[in-house]
């Protein structure tokens, strides 16, 4: 209790004393909050990919980006359909594959107009990019094996086409052809690492049977001053492995069947799990830096902690003497002095996790970055704040003990 007492007589010294342990607790929580946010941003964009899932697709070789753009060229590279049967009859370690077609046409419904990104594909696709159905449903293997002109629209191209009408039965022109809608899903955009989230927001899916048939495998692509006429037979195909440890082998397993039957390099094998990894590596090595830094902090709050309590001995110097002199004992004086620094640190620290709690929420507020507080970052703190009054209290009450009740009677 005297120790308490003696904190409470000196009331500002003590909140000065408190404030470096305050901002040392404070800065770790609100940097672990701001790197855990940080952290599950990037994991939560990479999962979107599939952790389970590799994706190969097509990209126009390097010579043919760089040859003229002033005249009308053909080109020819990227996937193959025979590409999607290698692999599905190839590796017995994938359980699912969903070829697809990617093409920008205008779409209309009545006097509502908006480009589109034609994804035409197989009932597989919504499996590995799994989005929620918010109306109808999505196309399955008897619509593929038909060839039905039917389309699942996003979301956004719901809104942009269909306002306040009934969706699901409506006819949608897309190019010069019909489709019936029959489902609507929420789709995403963005992308992780340096791989394209394979939906786009403009999106509509369309059996890839259906789309082969009313368009073929040659493109058209304008740009300023040329015309170049593409051959492309698949876009895209994303790979599913049946296990996460089979992800990494199978993809290189896919390189090395692609490197045999292409003659130029026009696809790229992304492994989403490889991302996640080194994201979480990422951001344990963030974590470290971010907990060293701040803990700098709590070393300088310690610090100042032993100092205030040293000039504290040398001011109480006649009260040891007094309180040695009728019978307390050196592990009596130990303990009081103890208690003071343990008090400080533990008051700092539970204000500082106030503290690092607000921080982030401020800068979720203004600058929109998102943050999590964890409970470990919140213990893990507290703990070391109370640690650091133990450990830097302990030189200034072992020195008051220590002091020789005479020559302390004499102290004035």
């Amino acid at each position: 209790m005297l120790g308490i007492e003696n904190l409470y007589l000196h009331k500002l010294r003590s909140f000065l004393t408190m404030l470096g342990v305050v901002f040392g607790v404070g800065s770790v929580v609100a940097m672990l909050a701001v790197g855990e946010g940080a952290s599950k941003d990037a994991l939560q964009q990479i999962q979107k990919l599939g952790s389970n899932n590799i994706i190969v697709t097509s990209i126009k070789p390097v010579e043919e980006q760089s040859a003229s753009t002033q005249q009308s060229l053909m080109s020819m590279y990227g996937l193959t359909y025979l590409d999607h049967e290698r692999i599905r009859d190839s590796f017995p370690n994938v359980s699912r594959l969903a070829p697809a077609k990617l093409i920008r046409k205008e779409s209309r419904l009545g006097s509502r107009a908006a480009e589109l990104r034609v994804v035409g594909t197989t009932q597989n696709w919504f499996e590995l990019v799994p989005r929620p159905i918010l109306a109808g449903r999505t196309f399955t293997q008897r619509d593929v094996d038909n060839f039905a002109a039917v389309a699942v629209l996003s979301e956004y191209g719901a809104r942009k086409l269909l306002a306040a009408q009934n969706t699901i039965g409506q006819t949608i022109k897309i190019g010069a052809d019909y489709f019936e809608i029959i489902g609507i899903i929420k789709s995403e955009s963005g992308q992780a690492g340096n791989i394209q989230i394979p939906d786009q927001e403009i999106d509509v899916y369309i059996p890839l049977s259906t789309v082969k048939k009313y368009h073929g495998d040659m493109f058209i692509r304008q740009s300023t001053g040329s015309i170049t006429l593409e051959f492309v037979e698949l876009h895209q195909i994303i790979v599913q492995a049946d296990d996460m440890e089979n992800v990494e082998s199978v993809a290189a397993g896919i390189e090395r069947m692609l490197l045999s039957f292409h003659k130029k390099r026009d696809y790229l094998v992304s492994v989403p799990l490889a991302l996640l990894k080194q994201a979480q590596a990422t951001k344990q090595r963030f974590n470290i830096v971010l907990g060293s830094i701040a803990s700098i902090s709590l070393l300088v709050g310690g610090i100042g902690i032993m100092n205030i309590m040293l000039a504290s001995v040398t001011e109480r110097t006649r009260e040891i003497g007094i309180r040695r002199a009728i019978g307390a004992k050196r592990i009596q004086i130990i303990v009081q002095f103890l208690i003071e620094t343990v008090v400080l640190s533990t008051l700092g620290g539970i204000i500082g996790i106030i503290v690092g709690i607000t921080i982030p929420s401020i800068i979720t507020y203004f600058a929109e970055m998102p943050t999590v507080i964890t409970p470990e970052s919140i213990i893990l703190p507290l703990f070391i704040s109370v640690g650091v009054g133990i450990i830097f209290g302990l030189y200034p009450a072992v020195n008051a003990a220590g002091v020789d009740p005479i020559i302390a009677l004499r102290h004035e």
